[in-house]
């Protein structure tokens, strides 16, 4: 197997650029350059390059991911009603980010068949998400026919019973609370941390431009 050459002086600005503007790592620095990952790391402490911390890494590896959705640009007027109603619903129903639990997932939650509506067609038409990335999550009492639920909701939401997770069944209740969810409740679920910051994004300067 041939050996990669040393990484020679040449390369200072080019590897400067890569590392420190574009936000390549050593090892893509190395794959494009056609050299070793040792070969980089000994270039960087020759030259007193100073390493990116774990923290400052994950921050751009983040920024540079590609993201799992397309939002839509030049919103008609019914568009933008559209978005300012998903942005309230969320803003009431929906599951905030947690970073000391490292909860990163759009997470709406709602019994209101119309409501679930409501928030998917915002999904799809403004947010542009990946259909194939949506997960629906069913809470149910224990008396309650969970497949006949799981039909009721596919149709409500035309999402294929695949992308339907393992649902909550609860098994200690009083049998007049399951009479107030006759359909029981259903999580949308949208695992992206861009898309979740930039619901968020849109709840913060709505309020901001409102209140």
């Amino acid at each position: 197997m041939p050996v990669k050459p040393a990484l020679s002086e040449k390369y200072i600005k080019e590897v400067k650029y890569l590392y420190y503007n574009k936000g390549y790592s050593a090892r893509e620095i190395a794959d494009k350059i056609g050299v070793s990952l040792d070969a980089v790391f000994s270039f960087m402490r020759r030259h007193s390059l100073e390493r990116r911390s774990f923290e400052e890494s994950n921050r751009i590896r983040f920024k540079r991911k590609a993201l799992s959705y397309r939002l839509k640009k030049g919103l008609t007027r019914r568009e933008k009603q559209l978005k300012t109603a998903g942005v309230m619903l969320y803003w009431a129903e929906g599951s905030k980010s947690n970073p000391s639990k490292r909860s990163w997932t759009v997470d709406f939650a709602n019994s209101n068949p119309e409501m679930i509506k409501l928030f998917l067609r915002f999904l799809r038409i403004i947010c542009g998400v990946d259909e194939k990335r949506i997960r629906i999550y069913l809470y149910a009492y224990a008396d309650q026919d969970i497949e006949t639920l799981k039909r009721y909701w596919q149709k409500i939401t035309d999402i294929s019973l695949k992308q339907f997770t393992k649902p909550y069944i609860r098994q200690d209740f009083l049998p007049e609370k399951s009479g107030k969810m006759k359909h029981g409740l259903v999580h949308v679920r949208y695992a992206d941390k861009k898309l979740l910051l930039q619901i968020e994004e849109w709840i913060k300067k709505y309020l901001d431009n409102n209140l």
